[in-house]
């Protein structure tokens, strides 16, 4: 009996097409959006609205294409929800360009979407198996470290709207702490897989809790301090929550130790309120928060709370349902492109859409930490993990932040906001996530083989 040659059985093609389906909904319902706005503001659906359809809607397949072929077994509904949320960002920069608001460019938010789907491929193409990052742990974590920083050197960083966290060549910038998270996360899961039995070991018990070894307490310590030290030398809160986060609840995903958590949090309020009393800006950035309605910091467009109070009359004047489409005044709403476009949707899509774009995020998530759970290695588990929680720790900071629940941070909302770097890095994130997924998801050589034999006796 001759050899029955068996090839390596891809997707199902139900799966791939369901994907492809889903795709195409999410590019017309931005359509159908782009058209509302028109049609509110001008009595027409914009002239460009084509150009924009066929753009987002290539970029998109190009990006599926690419899936379907080097991460076929990866989750079906990620790239779909990704797409959903970009495309609301656009719609939201189109109107805000309309009304007019200086500094929105729908525009250029396409590019940089298309150079995020490119560098989403890319990361596909080159990355064949996410654990050889394994191998780069801590080369990993020297480049986070050193793009946390690079803003702090003389000459290369620059300080815009009272934050310094950008870098500048020329008359461009670039926000480095956007991609030093996802090396970070790189670093934080090799680091830990290496080192958890021992940081999982308990010491004294206090109360009903389980205290961690008094030496082990050194890499939270390390990373508690650097992260304080993005607070006060860069003014960034918002890396600096997202750092320290990122790793306590890392640790814990790899510990299962709830004492980590309690320290982490004690740690940082604990460093943040003695930070705001030693040091102005610090305690400058809190008054702001809990005084709002002062008269001292809403007479202060940037750095006061100007911002945060014509964000939340936006958010108001939106209530349950929104004005609309095209129909609200977003323009009022200081960078309603970049910080504050949560607000800005809120205003016209009301707390109803806000709750739908929420739902977007809180999906993209689960689908991460569903292939956390999944996935068959230590290293994978924590990569995954680290990199939803990562995204929604984001989106929580943001959303915080612009509502004054938090005192306001200099992040953006991923895939909404304008700005170049944000946007590169959220795809560059998703890449990994998905090249993870598809590892995770795909069934074992055994269980390929055997269906690829019933396919064939089946003809």
């Amino acid at each position: 009996m001759s050899e029955v040659a068996v090839s390596p059985v891809p997707m199902p093609a139900k799966r791939r097409g369901a994907q492809l389906i889903m795709l195409a909904l999410a590019v017309l319902i931005i359509m159908g959006a782009y058209a509302n706005v028109g049609l509110a503001i001008d009595g027409q659906v914009p002239a460009g609205m084509l150009t924009y359809g066929l753009s987002l809607g290539g970029l998109m397949l190009a990006a599926y294409l690419v899936l379907a072929k080097f991460a076929p077994w990866a989750d079906p509904l990620i790239l779909p929800l990704v797409t959903l949320v970009n495309g609301i960002g656009l719609v939201v920069i189109y109107r805000l360009e309309s009304a007019p608001m200086k500094g929105a460019s729908a525009t250029n938010q396409i590019i940089m979407t298309g150079i995020g789907v490119v560098l989403f491929a890319v990361t596909l193409l080159v990355l064949r198996d996410h654990r050889a990052l394994q191998r780069m742990t801590y080369t990993a974590g020297l480049v986070g470290v050193v793009l946390l920083v690079s803003p702090l050197v003389p000459g290369l960083g620059k300080e815009i709207n009272g934050a310094r966290i950008w870098i500048g060549f020329g008359s461009a910038t670039i926000q480095p702490a956007e991609f030093a998270k996802i090396a970070l996360v790189v670093f934080f899961a090799g680091y830990l897989v290496a080192k958890r039995d021992v940081l999982a070991l308990a010491g004294r018990r206090l109360l009903f809790i389980d205290l961690p070894r008094a030496r082990d307490l050194g890499p939270v310590l390390i990373t508690w301090a650097v992260a304080i030290g993005v607070l006060v030398l860069q003014k960034d809160l918002g890396s600096s929550l997202l750092l320290f986060g990122g790793f306590v609840v890392m640790l814990y995903i790899a510990t299962q130790r709830t004492s980590w958590v309690l320290i982490g949090i004690l740690l940082f309020v604990g460093g943040a309120f003695l930070a705001g009393q030693l040091f102005s800006h610090v305690g400058d950035r809190f008054d702001v928060w809990l005084n709002p309605g002062s008269d001292e910091y809403y007479e202060r467009e940037f750095g006061g709370s100007y911002q945060i109070m014509q964000g939340l009359f936006g958010l108001g004047a939106g209530g349950i349902l929104g004005t609309g489409l095209g129909q609200g005044h977003p323009e009022l709403i200081p960078l309603a492109f970049s910080d504050f476009i949560f607000n800005a949707t809120g205003e016209e899509l009301g707390l109803t859409g806000l709750m739908a774009i929420l739902m977007i995020y809180a999906l993209i998530v689960q689908r991460g930490l569903r292939t956390s759970l999944a996935a068959r290695d230590p290293f994978s588990k924590l990569l995954a993990g680290g990199l939803s929680f990562i995204l929604a720790w984001q989106v929580f900071i943001i959303v915080g932040g612009v509502t004054n629940l938090i005192p306001l941070t200099g992040l953006v909302t991923p895939f909404m906001s304008q700005g170049g770097s944000a946007l590169l890095a959220n795809w560059i994130l998703i890449a990994l996530l998905v090249r993870t997924s598809d590892a995770a998801r795909r069934p074992p050589p055994q269980a390929i083989q055997n269906e690829g034999l019933t396919q064939v006796f089946q003809r």
